[in-house]
C-alpha cells in the first residue's frame, strides 16, 4: 500500500504484513460483536429519530402556512432546516447503507427508502456503497475524492483552472444535492466521452430529471400554495431550508474525508489489497469531528467517519461505542486517529481546498513582503507555457522546502 501524498515519513512504515492482519482481524471482531448484539434498542433508536424527523418537518411546514409573518418565517425555517438534514444524514444516508435491512421492515430498507435528495437513492447507492466505499481516498478510482471538480493530492499536476477550486468548491456546496445528481449520474465523464446518446444513460438522466421535478414541485410550487398569499415568504424558506441543509452536508463530508493529514492512495496500492489493508486505507483515508450527542446525530453519525467508512453497514447509533475500541487501536499500533471539533475540521479542508488550487509550495513560499512578487509570477505560471509553469513550480517547491 503507497501513500500518495508527499511525507517525509511513511506514517505504515513501522507496520509489518502481519501487524496489518492483526489489525484486520482486531476489526472483525469489534464489527462481530455489534453484529451479534443488534436488537430492540437499536430499532427502537431508528424508529424515533424518524418519528421526530416527521414531526419537526409537519410542524415546520404548518409554521410555515404563516411565513409571512417573520417569527413564522424564522421558526419554520430553522425546523424545517433541521428536518432535511436529519433525513439526509441519520435517516436516508444510513438507511440507503443497509444499517437496518436486518430489521426486516419493508419501510425502513434500503431497497424501498427515497430520500429527500435531488439524486434517485438507487444510482447514489452505486456510486457510493459500491464505489466509494470499495475504493476509499484512491485517486483515479474514487469520484468522491474531489468529486472530480478539485485537485486533492500535490502530486496531481496543477493547471491553471485549478485557480478557481475554492469558487466552483463553494458552489458546489450551495447546490450540492444536485452536484450530487450529476455525480452519480457520471454527467461530465458521460459529455466528455461523447456518450449522452447511450440508451443506459439516458435512462439513468430521466430518472434524475423526475426526480428532481419531483423535489422542485414539493418545495417550490405545491407546499407555497398552500401558504397561500404567503406564497413568496413560504418558497424562501423552503430554499433557505435546502441552503442550509446542503452546506451543512457538504461540510460533514469535507470534514470526514479532506482535512490536512488525512491520506489518499495511488490505484497500484489496491492491487492484491488483503481484509487488513483495506481496513488499513479506511483508518488513514478518513477524519472525525468532536463534538456533544447532538451533533453527531445531526452529522449522521458521519462525525464518527473512521468507524463508519471501517463499518459502512452497522447501525450508526452503535458507533460512539465502539470509538474508543477503534481509538485504543490506533494507538497500540502507532497510527494517527484524526479527530477535531468541527470548525476546526472545516478551516483544515479549506485550507486544503484552497492551498492545492496553487501551485505547490506557491503558499509556503509567499509571505507579507515578496507577496507582490508572488503574484506576478503566478500570473506568469497561469499565462506562461508548460516551461515556464515547471521552472516556477520548482523555484516554489525548493523555497518551501
Amino acid at each position: 500500500m503507497t501513500v500518495l501524498q508527499k511525507k517525509t515519513e511513511n506514517p505504515i512504515e513501522h507496520l509489518t504484513s502481519e501487524d496489518i492482519e492483526l489489525i484486520g482481524k482486531e476489526l472483525d471482531d469489534i464489527r462481530q460483536g455489534v453484529i451479534d448484539s443488534r436488537g430492540e434498542n437499536d430499532a427502537r433508536y431508528i424508529r424515533r429519530v424518524i418519528d421526530v424527523h416527521r414531526k419537526i418537518e409537519l410542524g415546520s411546514r404548518a409554521v410555515l402556512l404563516a411565513s409571512g409573518f417573520p417569527p413564522a418565517f424564522v421558526v419554520g425555517t430553522i425546523g424545517l432546516s433541521v428536518a432535511k438534514i436529519l433525513e439526509n444524514m441519520e435517516i436516508g444516508h444510513n438507511i440507503l447503507h443497509g444499517q437496518w435491512d436486518w430489521m426486516r421492515d419493508p419501510k425502513i430498507h434500503s431497497t424501498t427508502w427515497e430520500w429527500d435528495m435531488a439524486s434517485p437513492a438507487d444510482q447514489w447507492k452505486h456510486s457510493h456503497n459500491e464505489l466509494h466505499h470499495t475504493y476509499t481516498n484512491v485517486v483515479g478510482k474514487d469520484n468522491d475524492l474531489g468529486y472530480g471538480i478539485m485537485r486533492v493530492d500535490e502530486d496531481q499536476p496543477w493547471q491553471p483552472f485549478h485557480l478557481g477550486q475554492p469558487l466552483w468548491s463553494f458552489i458546489n456546496a450551495c447546490f450540492f444535492e444536485y452536484g450530487i445528481a450529476a455525480y452519480d449520474l457520471e454527467l461530465a465523464g458521460t459529455i466528455a466521452k461523447k456518450r449522452t446518446g447511450d440508451p443506459e444513460f439516458r435512462a439513468r438522466a430521466k430518472a434524475v430529471l423526475r426526480k428532481i421535478g419531483k423535489q422542485v414541485r414539493k418545495d417550490y410550487v405545491i407546499h407555497p400554495l398552500l401558504s397561500g398569499p404567503n406564497f413568496l415568504s413560504t418558497l424562501a424558506a423552503n430554499f433557505t431550508a435546502n441552503l442550509v441543509r446542503n452546506l451543512w452536508s457538504n461540510s460533514v463530508i469535507l470534514c470526514g474525508h479532506f482535512p490536512e493529514g488525512v491520506e489518499t492512495f495511488e490505484k497500484k496500492s489496491i492491487d492484491g489489497e488483503t481484509r487488513g489493508e483495506w481496513y488499513l486505507r479506511q483508518m488513514l483515508g478518513s477524519a472525525n469531528i468532536s463534538g456533544s450527542k447532538a451533533m453527531h446525530i445531526m452529522t449522521g453519525n458521519l462525525s464518527h467517519q473512521i468507524e463508519h467508512h471501517l463499518f459502512p453497514d452497522l447501525p450508526s447509533n452503535r458507533y460512539a461505542e465502539i470509538a474508543p475500541k477503534i481509538r485504543d487501536l490506533f494507538a497500540r499500533y502507532g497510527l494517527n486517529y484524526h479527530t477535531a471539533p468541527l470548525p476546526k475540521q472545516v478551516g483544515s479542508a479549506w485550507h486544503k481546498i484552497i492551498r492545492l488550487s496553487l501551485p505547490n509550495g506557491w503558499l509556503d513560499a509567499t509571505n507579507r513582503r515578496n507577496l507582490p512578487s508572488q503574484l506576478v509570477k503566478l500570473y506568469k505560471a497561469t499565462t506562461g507555457d508548460r516551461r515556464t509553469r515547471r521552472r516556477l513550480q520548482a523555484e516554489w517547491t525548493a523555497a518551501a522546502a
